[in-house]
Order: structure tokens, then C-alpha cells, then sequence
């Protein structure tokens, strides 16, 4: 495929909200893709040239693209500074400008496109930023406008077709069968191995139903990408908990981030990667100290990592121990935030995948496997099918400042995401949060200006919403409740994601319409006192003196708290 012809595509779905409308041109799109373009065009597809858990940007800011556009403008820099400060798309700007040139293109080929792009990410080195501005320069010069569009978006993270990994599949299945008959077994694959390029290159190149139901058995666990992570459902009492999951373990809910470690003790290599897919390796040295403590070649395991205090021992909170995902000066963050990782879950070991093996033989396996050293400990658990024993063990570990028990059935398999009632949260005593029983994990949407006092913030209330689908719905307009210090926080983190336009997945009434929309990205926590019946909200609900707890850092947009989950609430 020509990147002119991939950009009129783009440009359909860039102009599409109806999710099946959406589906229907993927399809289409996926059978204009050659087998060898397949798993790249995947990738491109979500603003991306690599898998979601590999980590290649391309470190270009808005600012520094204008430079490169400037270089090939027939406009001075002011005047390309002027034109974006207009249009507020980095995207239109580029094409405003190619537009203007009228020149001849060369249409690059879409494996062309990617290797371009391939070669401006990797650029390191003294120099490297100008040398990928003169490589974007020299690529925009070789596209069409319209493909200079989207490429200028992708280079500074804001694509956003208003889709995600679960339309892609559904995609994948309308090609071979008219429809989303085999979603559900794409899925399941995925939640395996979660890259959607691979699997998108191997169930396209089987034609007959057979070859793809044997494909996508075959599509399995592998080292080094990463299995999607299980989570946890809600339930009211222990006594609810036990009628419907019979004997249970039960261990502590730690506050600390939820990590799934590859572990290759021959190769003395280690990958980290956090429950939304992102490589975190570079985060922990500790995994250095794990080979020798491992009676296997290579493992897959479910961990929690927590900060402490290396004097007391005492672990951290959450915001201390997030402060180890940077990029620089990680060892010497290290030497004061040490971490400790609570291993609860062995999910493959040599080769073989443990995800249909039942969990107490999962937890058997791991502690005749893996040995606690400084830097890895076996998470404490009970068995038990006694409310009252489980109910005084998640009151316990809500006396030792701990989030309280998670729940797991005994027998359970390994379920990705959060289907099936295998794992559960008690929810926390009433009143320790604010009378709602539990916190939601919110998207931000976009903030209002601020008024008098807040005026020195740039923001004086905030909008969130939770996941429908593929949709985001609003629930709350939150303007109280927050410190001077989380108003400029939050400032910095909304103008960093800022668009020009109201993201395409967002549904909010007009009346709620705020002053600076910012792209799906941002995920906070937050504590209210009920929820309401809200005709202006479109969830359909609204949350009573809502108030900011946190920002979450190591969840996705797509981790956001559902419309499904509320009814737990």
C-alpha cells in the first residue's frame, strides 16, 4: 500500500464515531494490507511503530516539529509559531504547510513509512535531535499533505483515531467472517500475548477456519512480551465473597505497582512491565540481585513492587515508590526509594504456560521455585472458606496501613482483565475513605479556567469521566478538595496532553464542554460521597463532593474504572 492511498484511510476513521462504522473501515483497510505490512500497519494504526509494551518514541516535542516545518516553509519561524497558536493542530500545520509548497511526492510504500519513522526514533546520541528534525523535514517532503497530517501527530504522541486494541480485533475478525464471531478467541490470544501486529500477521495468513482456530491455540504465552494482567472485581462482604467463590486465598492488598516480571536466569536477563503494558525495566536495578534465587531458566511472574524505608523497613506509599518511574538518575533514586518485590503469582516457567493451572498449584509451583532474597519476598496468604476469618484478615491488613485483602478463588485459572468473579476486592470499611465505600480510578477529559483566587493555576475545576467500551462518559465536574500544590500538578499534566479539539471518544453534554480539552492519558483517583442519578452527566450518574486522592501513574486511560464496575459502588 501507498501512504497516499493509508492517509484517505486515516482520514475516514479520523472522521468516524460510531465504534461499528469505525470496524467496518479496519476491515476494509486490513485487506488492502499486503501479509508483510500487516503487523507494522497495526502498530502505526495506534499512533505507534513498535508493540505497546516496547518503548521507542520518537522524544520530539511540538515545539521542535515546528522547527523542522519551519525548515521546509516558505515562512519564517514566527510566522509557523503564529499559524499553530491559530489552529492548534500540530497536524494541520503540517499539512497547511506541505499544501502550500505544491511539490512533487515520492509516496512512499507504508514499509517505507515505518522504516523512516523507525530510523528517526532510534536516533540517539550527541546531536541526535537535529538529526531527527532533518530527517522528519526530508520524510514530510515525501508524503502527501494529508500523510504529513497524521505523521506529525504521531511524532508527538497525539494520533488518537478514537479507537483501541479491542476494535483492531474485532476488525480482524470482520475480515474472515463478515463479523465479530471470533473476537472473543482474538481476545483470549491476545491476553496471551499482548501484541496486536503478531497476531494480526498470523490469524490474517490463515484462511480456513481450521487454520485459524489452530493458530490462535498456538498463539501462546512467550518470554519477554508480556501476558495482559489479571484484575479484580468488587464485591460488598466477605460473606458475599465466600457464597460466590467458596474457599478462596486471600492475600494483603499492597499499595505499591502492579509488575509482571520475565525472569531468563541463563541469559541473566530480566524485563519489567506494568499492568498497562509498558516496559519498566529501567526502573529497578534490583533485578540484578533476582538470577540466583530462581531454580529455573525462565519465569513469568506476577508481583507487586512497594518502596521502603531502608533504615525501618517500613514500606512507602504509592506516591513515593511512583517516584522511580523516570528516566534519569534511576540508581541514585534507587539508593532512597529501595524496592521490594511481593511475588504472588507464577504464570510460565521453561517454556510451559501456567495460566489454566489452577491457583493453589500456581502458588505450590512458585514457592519450590523462587527463594526470598532482600529484593523479593512470597506474598503472605490464607486459604480459607470462613467469612469471619477472611473478614478479620482484611481488617488486619487494613490496621498495618496496607489497601486491605484481595480474594482470589482457590481453584481459579489465570483470567486476563476482569472477566470472571476469580479474583475480588473487599470493599474497605466504610468511612476510611469518605462515605462512597471505595475510590474510582477517573479520566480526566479537560479542566475549566480558574476564577479569582485560581487564576494563579491556569485551572479552576476539572472533568472526569469513566469507560463505556470505547466511549468515555462523563461523571464528574470536580473543583474543591484539591491543595495549591495539586491545582499546578494538575495544570502541568493537562496542558502536557492538551488538544485542540474534543477527543472523538469523549461523550460530555455542551453544558459541561470545558475550556481545554486534553487527550485520554490522564487517570486520578478519586473519593466521594455517594453516587447520584445525574441527567446532566452522560454515565448517567454523578458523584457527590467528589475530591482528588491521587494521580495514577501506573494505570492506562483504558484502566479507568467502567460503567460496568459502578454498580459495585
Amino acid at each position: 500500500m501507498r501512504t497516499s492511498e493509508f492517509a484517505q484511510y486515516l482520514l475516514r476513521l479520523d472522521n468516524l464515531s460510531s465504534r461499528i462504522d469505525i470496524t467496518k473501515v479496519l476491515a476494509e483497510l486490513y485487506t488492502k494490507f499486503s501479509p508483510d505490512e500487516r503487523q507494522y500497519a497495526s502498530y502505526l494504526l495506534q499512533g505507534s511503530l513498535v508493540p505497546e509494551y516496547r518503548s521507542l518514541e520518537f522524544q520530539l516535542s511540538s515545539k521542535m516539529l515546528l522547527r523542522a516545518m519551519t525548515s521546509i516553509a516558505e515562512l519564517e519561524a514566527a510566522e509557523v509559531q503564529m499559524l499553530y497558536k491559530k489552529i492548534g493542530d500540530i497536524g494541520a500545520v503540517a499539512e497547511r504547510i506541505l499544501e502550500s509548497r505544491q511539490q512533487q511526492v515520492a509516496d512512499l510504500s507504508l514499509l517505507d513509512l515505518h522504516q523512516h519513522l523507525v530510523m528517526i526514533a532510534e536516533e540517539s546520541g550527541t546531536g541526535s535531535q537535529q538529526r531527527k528534525l532533518e530527517k522528519t523535514a526530508a520524510l514530510l517532503q515525501k508524503v502527501s499533505p494529508l500523510m504529513g497530517k497524521y505523521i506529525a501527530r504521531m511524532i508527538v504522541g497525539k494520533l488518537r483515531l478514537g479507537f483501541a486494541t479491542m476494535t483492531i480485533l474485532d476488525a480482524l475478525s470482520w475480515v474472515q467472517t463478515g463479523g465479530k464471531d471470533e473476537t472473543k478467541a482474538l481476545e483470549v490470544a491476545y491476553q496471551k500475548r499482548a501484541d496486536v501486529g503478531q497476531l494480526a500477521r498470523v490469524y490474517l495468513n490463515a484462511a480456513e477456519a481450521i487454520d485459524r482456530k489452530k493458530a490462535l491455540d498456538d498463539y501462546d504465552v512467550v518470554f519477554g512480551t508480556p501476558i495482559v494482567p489479571q484484575l479484580c472485581q468488587r464485591l460488598q462482604s466477605s460473606e458475599e465473597i465466600v457464597a460466590k467463590l467458596g474457599e478462596v486465598i486471600a492475600e494483603p492488598k499492597y499499595d505499591g505497582l502492579r509488575i509482571q516480571l520475565h525472569i531468563d536466569v541463563h541469559k541473566k536477563q530480566a524485563f519489567a512491565y506494568t499492568r498497562s503494558l509498558e516496559e519498566a525495566t529501567h526502573m529497578f536495578p534490583e533485578l540484578a540481585e533476582l538470577f540466583s534465587d530462581i531454580a529455573a531458566q525462565q519465569v513469568i511472574l506476577d508481583a507487586e513492587a512497594i518502596g521502603y524505608n531502608p533504615e525501618t523497613g517500613e514500606l512507602l506509599p504509592f506516591q513515593e515508590t511512583i517516584t522511580r518511574k523516570r528516566k534519569h538518575d534511576v540508581v541514585t533514586q534507587a539508593d532512597s526509594v529501595p524496592i521490594v518485590f511481593y511475588i504472588y503469582d507464577l504464570l510460565y516457567i521453561d517454556g510451559r504456560s501456567l495460566l489454566d493451572m489452577p491457583l493453589h498449584e500456581r502458588k505450590q509451583l512458585l514457592r519450590s521455585t523462587v527463594t526470598d532474597n532482600k529484593s523479593m519476598k512470597f506474598t503472605p496468604y490464607i486459604t480459607t472458606e470462613n467469612a469471619d476469618e477472611l473478614r478479620t484478615f482484611h481488617e488486619n491488613q487494613l490496621s498495618l496501613g496496607l489497601e486491605g485483602a484481595v480474594v482470589k478463588k482457590v481453584d481459579a485459572p489465570y483470567q486476563s482483565g476482569r472477566k470472571g468473579w476469580y479474583w475480588v476486592k473487599i470493599k474497605e470499611l466504610a468511612g476510611t475513605r469518605g462515605k462512597l465505600a471505595d475510590t474510582l480510578d477517573c479520566l480526566v477529559l479537560g479542566y475549566y479556567s480558574g476564577k479569582g483566587k485560581r487564576t494563579q493555576f491556569g485551572v479552576g475545576a476539572f472533568l472526569v469521566g469513566v469507560i463505556d467500551g470505547d466511549k468515555v462518559l462523563s461523571l464528574a465536574k470536580i473543583g474543591t478538595g484539591l491543595t495549591d500544590e495539586q491545582f499546578r500538578e494538575l495544570k502541568l499534566r493537562c496542558d502536557a496532553l492538551a488538544v485542540a479539539e474534543k477527543p472523538s471518544e469523549y461523550s460530555v453534554a455542551k453544558e459541561l464542554s470545558a475550556d481545554t480539552w486534553i487527550a485520554p492519558g490522564l487517570v486520578v483517583e478519586i473519593a466521594a460521597d455517594e453516587l447520584t442519578k445525574s441527567p446532566l452527566h452522560t454515565a448517567g450518574l454523578a458523584l457527590r463532593f467528589p475530591r482528588l486522592v491521587r494521580f495514577r501513574d501506573d494505570k492506562s486511560w483504558q484502566d479507568a474504572t467502567s460503567m460496568g464496575e459502578l454498580g459495585s459502588f
